[in-house]
């Protein structure tokens, strides 16, 4: 049986979990958003007895502690009844759903992909370009300031129109695309002093997106330097030409490295090759999304995650290839 934390709506936990359960794997989903109304976390402690942490849902009840593996998708917030209308109460009951998952999840005995602290850890871009800079990667000069002062200092030195800003975090309420500064921003900037704000030398080149799972790497080109937005591939990826390369031994190796510093099992990165053969790292997301890459580069990725997911609850399927001695395998 395998534990799924993420919700029903996401295409890429979709997915997965059909290709499970079409290959006879159990699977039991947890939605945190329906944690408060249709399902629910039933725990009990006693002197002498081991607990019981069991999952309820509309489609069965599950027994978390007979768990093997978990995949750590995706969360979506922790909402109470929609009967509850007070706002002191809907904080309270927010806090009480999310102290009870956290707090059984956490204790639960399972081979994850991500681990839940890992995963954690490894979203916040400033460590991960710290890490990047120890093993050697090639990255953009980057700034993170809320003084005016420093931010027009850097766009006067690297020179406008090629500055991008960006979020460091993808919020679909609050959603900021990567956005080459022009004369408008200029007399914006004052604006930084609000929130720390990402400033980064624009690297001309074609985006590298590789998933890593297990061990292995796929990468896909994404060349958006001829679309309508090509600081963002994001974007504009009905635009690009998206198509499946090999990556040098040498940047595999740096990414196995990084993905061993942060302890992820799958990552989603992004690198930037340059004109001249430079591999620049730009972030990588630990729950990214790999479909486009899978149905426009032909990457079969779905299956390397379910796979994956499927030799931690025991016995590794076929067509599973483990990367020997902890390095990275290039598919």
């Amino acid at each position: 049986m395998v534990l799924v934390v993420s919700y029903e709506e996401d295409d890429h936990t979709a997915a997965v979990v059909a290709r499970l359960r079409g290959d006879g794997r159990g699977v039991a989903l947890l939605d945190t958003s329906r944690l408060g109304a249709s399902d629910s976390l039933e725990l009990e402690y006693r002197t002498g007895h081991a607990p019981a942490v069991r999952l309820h849902t509309p489609d069965g009840e599950f027994d978390l502690l007979a768990e093997r593996a978990g995949w750590w998708r995706r969360l979506s917030g922790f909402a109470p009844d929609p009967a509850i209308d007070d706002p002191a109460a809907i904080g309270f009951v927010s806090s009480e759903l999310g102290e009870v998952f956290e707090g059984a999840v956490g204790a639960l005995d399972l081979d994850w992909i991500n681990p839940p602290a890992a995963d954690a850890r490894a979203h916040h871009k400033p460590l991960q370009w710290a890490l990047a800079s120890q093993l050697g990667f090639d990255l953009s000069r980057t700034v993170v300031t809320r003084d005016p002062a420093r931010a027009r200092a850097f766009v006067d030195e690297v020179g406008l129109g090629r500055v991008v800003t960006k979020a460091f975090l993808a919020r679909t309420d609050a959603w900021r695309e990567t956005h080459v500064l022009d004369a408008d921003d200029l007399e914006r900037l004052d604006q930084v002093r609000y929130a720390p704000t990402i400033l980064q030398e624009y690297v001309p080149g074609v985006d590298l997106r590789v998933t890593v799972v297990d061990g292995v790497a796929y990468a896909a080109e994404i060349d958006a330097t001829g679309t309508s937005l090509p600081s963002d591939m994001r974007m504009v990826l009905d635009e690009a030409t998206v198509r499946a390369v090999e990556l040098p031994a040498g940047v595999a190796d740096l990414l196995g490295r990084l993905m061993r510093r942060l302890g992820l099992i799958y990552g989603a990165i992004d690198l930037r090759r340059t004109p001249d053969g430079r591999y620049v790292f730009l972030e990588v997301n630990p729950a990214g999304l790999w479909l486009f890459a899978e149905e426009r580069a032909g990457l079969p990725i779905t299956a390397a995650v379910a796979d994956a997911l499927a030799a931690r609850d025991g016995g590794r399927p076929r067509g599973v290839r483990a990367a020997a001695d902890g390095g990275m395998v290039v598919a």
